[in-house]
């Protein structure tokens, strides 16, 4: 998860939510978005490299239809490609073991997409 300054300007690395079930996994999201007062939540959708939909976009999909049941915050997606790409890029030159571990980029990934969205609506 990634979180931006009051002002919508930067978006930073917040957390990862290491799933659980997906009843603990909505209220770790909307504990999140409540303590920090989230006016919009952007969920990075996993498009294939060609932008069709593949089997983990529709369970993404799935998954945000289920949490928008839960909160009365907008939710909308963005493209997800090669963000975490990005993200190991960025993070390369800092790499440790605790970072070379799965979904260590998970969070950076998730700024990187807010960033953009960010970036977008200004």
């Amino acid at each position: 998860m990634a979180l931006s300054d009051p002002d919508g300007i930067l978006a930073s690395p917040l957390t990862i939510i290491e799933r659980i079930d997906e009843s603990r996994d909505i209220e770790a999201i909307t504990d999140i978005v409540s303590r920090n007062h989230v006016k919009q939540i952007i969920i990075g959708l996993p498009r294939s490299m060609d932008g069709s939909l593949g089997r983990q976009a529709e369970k993404v999909a799935a998954f945000t239809q289920r949490l928008r049941g839960h909160t009365e915050v907008p939710v909308e997606f963005r493209d997800e490609r090669l963000t975490t790409v990005s993200a190991k890029r960025l993070i390369q030159p800092l790499d440790t073991k605790k970072a070379r571990k799965k979904g260590r980029y998970d969070a950076p990934a998730a700024a990187l997409i807010l960033q953009g969205y960010l970036d977008e609506i200004r």
